[in-house]
């Protein structure tokens, strides 16, 4: 990925401003400990990208938007990513503010359906139960989001919240649920294994969504801008070492996550172009998900997405 003059004079001059050596501690959470589209900044860590920019970041992992918010909260991580409807917490009074897009169209989770299944496609699921983690979360979003664009109105499939993943795979290998919303590197281990087949990418439908955030604490932006600034720099230029080095960032992808090279190669193929740039935020994106935030009934009314998010600590905007 070849990024403009303008970004990399940028990233240039914040680097050249730190003291040489030094190393500030940022701790940074991730929302969901297996996803791929994550791994960025375990390839920035791994490659000296973030040291570049003083930061020593202390990398740790959470089970769900939930967990990570409360982390926040309790001043036990200073930044993370998560979901993009992890900004309705901020909308109920969570002590953050969205400062990155991290991915947008939602190509990282699938729809699959068991490897012998008969449902060939998704006209054949109308009416059948689908599973999720939860009541209100994004993937029951998202399965309600493909019955509307396949003409059922929302309620076309049954929606059945099972919690954790290993509830959800069990349950469609028993045939208690005809299909699961998998992560893509869940879904492509389970297909490895013939116990699954997927059936469909939700990004290939769904186009305006921003799927994850890059979140910053109250506190942080208060008394460390700077080191917002830098943090988010380093994201990003590990997104371009990323994008430029498969081989590497596959290995270490791999390495994280505790999965076969071939098959993080193989997400990777899928996956990284849901990865933005430059973190600046889609509106038509942030529209879907203000919406989508009554429809789920996460909040009573449509908020006003500007007070959610900042863009003023991003890296200019990519052309």
């Amino acid at each position: 990925m070849i990024r403009n003059r303008v970004a990399i004079l940028a990233l240039a001059l914040i680097a050249a401003a730190l003291p040489a050596g030094a190393q500030t501690k940022l701790r940074f959470g991730k929302g969901f400990p297996t996803l791929f589209q994550f791994t960025p900044v375990d390839v920035g860590v791994a490659q000296g990208i973030f040291a570049q920019y003083g930061l020593d970041i202390d990398v740790s992992a959470f089970t769900g938007d939930a967990k990570l918010q409360q982390a926040i909260a309790a001043g036990a991580i200073d930044m993370g990513i998560g979901s993009g409807p992890g900004l309705a917490f901020i909308a109920k009074g969570a002590p953050a503010m969205g400062v990155a897009e991290a991915a947008g169209p939602p190509l990282g989770i699938t729809l699959g359906v068991l490897a012998d299944s008969p449902f060939k496609t998704i006209a054949d699921l109308k009416g059948q139960k689908i599973t999720g983690a939860t009541v209100g979360d994004q993937t029951q979003w998202m399965v309600r989001e493909l019955s509307r664009l396949q003409g059922w109105g929302p309620e076309g499939f049954v929606f059945v919240p099972l919690g954790a993943p290993e509830a959800q795979i069990a349950a469609i290998a028993t045939h208690e649920v005809a299909a699961v919303p998998f992560d893509i590197t869940t879904a492509y281990l389970l297909e490895s294994r013939g116990q699954i087949r997927v059936l469909l990418k939700f990004g290939d439908l769904i186009k305006d969504y921003v799927n994850h955030v890059i979140f910053a604490s109250d506190a942080m932006i208060e008394k460390r801008p700077d080191d917002v600034r830098r943090f988010l720099a380093g994201w990003f230029d590990s997104v371009a070492y990323f994008k430029a080095h498969k081989a590497e960032s596959v290995a270490i992808a791999a390495q994280v996550l505790d999965r076969p090279e071939p098959l993080m190669a193989k997400v990777y193929d899928e996956a990284v172009r849901m990865i933005t740039d430059d973190g600046h935020f889609d509106p038509k994106g942030l529209a879907v998900l203000r919406q989508s935030f009554v429809e789920m009934e996460m909040l009573p009314e449509v908020p006003d997405m500007a007070a959610l998010y900042t863009e003023r600590y991003l890296p200019p905007r990519m052309k």
